[in-house]
């Protein structure tokens, strides 16, 4: 734990872990294996137990981060790219094309919760891209939903610090840990809702779930500038 501790320190105290945070921020949209909502959390138990990095920077640079990922989803799905990435994950395009069906009718609710939703995050703001959905509803739901996943994680991340002054690697872990929890709960609430009203799928669409569902060219709203 120790040695743990002293690998991640160096680079808390750095002023490089504001771009850093705002990099994975970004990144983990085209790529969900970037620990970026870790690194929030651990910016935060540093914040409480040592004053350093600055709470409210961190916070800042994780929203912006958020913000510039999810536009560069959104301009590759609506670039030629998109539908080619989408054509390398089944799972993934069976997921892009439910939310395509459902984005004229609650758009601006399923960009902001899917910042909290597992696999969520990639297949919203592609299918967005690919639909075609006005750029400026997008870029206002995008932006509330970053800094509220931002200030979400920076704020557990400082609980876990205040909890555990002496031990910023357990702060750390019950961060992280309560994070997994809450989302797991989400996940459950979402399960249940879903068997008894049987709603569209948003993120776990059945399988046979065909491409061809999914857009091609705009068609909700009046296309990217409204």
């Amino acid at each position: 734990m120790v040695d743990l501790l002293a690998m991640i320190e160096p680079w808390m105290t750095s002023p490089l872990i504001y771009p850093i945070t705002a990099g994975m921020a970004a990144g983990d949209v085209l790529f969900p294996a970037i620990p970026a909502e870790g690194a929030v959390i651990a910016a935060g138990v540093f914040a409480a137990t040592a004053g350093t990095p600055n709470q409210l920077l961190v916070v800042v640079a994780a929203a912006i981060g958020a913000i510039v990922g999810d536009h560069l989803s959104y301009a590759i799905g609506r670039s030629v790219l998109g539908p080619r990435l989408i054509r390398r994950s089944r799972r993934l395009r069976a997921a892009v094309a439910a939310v395509s069906r459902q984005l004229d009718r609650r758009g601006g609710t399923m960009i902001v919760s899917s910042r909290f939703i597992p696999g969520g995050r990639t297949a919203v703001t592609l299918a967005c891209g690919i639909a075609g959905y006005p750029l400026r509803r997008f870029s206002r739901a995008t932006m509330l939903g970053g800094s509220l996943w931002a200030i979400y994680s920076g704020a557990i991340g400082f609980l876990g610090g205040a909890a555990f002054a002496h031990q910023p690697l357990i702060g750390i872990l019950a961060g992280i840990g309560l994070s997994l929890a809450i989302t797991a709960t989400v996940e459950i609430v979402r399960h249940v809702a879903r068997r008894h009203t049987r709603p569209a799928d948003l993120i776990d669409p059945k399988p046979s779930a065909d491409f061809d569902d999914v857009p091609n060219s705009p068609a909700v709203g009046a296309g990217s500038g409204g």
